[in-house]
């Protein structure tokens, strides 16, 4: 059983409050538009993180990440990328990734279970039937933006599944 912390969109600040809420998970994954190094080293050095750039970071974080990370938890095949929209609404460049998994769905080392993104500053937890893989986009955990409340998502891989999904909103201060 892997515990995860899923959060996106810090643009740089990184919430005391998240060392708290991630204290008990074995990994933490960033979806991107990190923010700064200090950021990505901070939950480096609290737990092992697998992040991607997002659209708005630069230096190096941009130079360190990657764009789209494929991995493997379990029996959890996860794709990871910041800007990637939602089932029905999928920015256009993903559509013939999503199209080969779904080909190759028999294929455990080729098909996607688990679809993560960030950018909309949105928190969504969503099926896709089409594409038979589970989308999440924590919403954003920065203070940059629109959104009332900074969000994170925590959940628990077991095997093949996907459970205790947790919605954890941080008050704006």
């Amino acid at each position: 059983m892997t515990h995860i912390g899923l959060l996106s969109d810090t643009h740089g600040l990184l919430d005391k409050r998240i060392f708290e809420h991630f204290k008990d998970v074995d990994e933490i994954w960033h979806a991107g538009d990190i923010g700064s190094e200090e950021v990505l080293r901070k939950l480096r050095e609290f737990k092992p993180t697998r992040a991607v750039f997002g659209n708005m970071d630069s230096g190096d974080v941009r130079y360190s990440l990657d764009e789209f990370y494929r991995f493997r938890v379990e029996d959890v095949n996860v794709l990871m990328t910041h800007i990637g929209g939602y089932p029905g609404h999928y920015n256009p460049w993903l559509i013939p990734m999503f199209r080969k998994a779904l080909e190759n769905y028999d294929d455990p080392n080729h098909r996607i279970d688990l679809f993560v993104c960030g950018h909309s500053h949105i928190l969504k937890v969503q099926y896709d039937s089409q594409f038979k893989f589970l989308t999440m986009n924590p919403g954003a955990a920065g203070k940059q933006g629109w959104q009332p409340c900074q969000t994170l998502l925590r959940f628990t891989i077991d095997g093949s599944q996907i459970k205790d999904l947790e919605v954890i909103e941080l008050e704006r201060k």
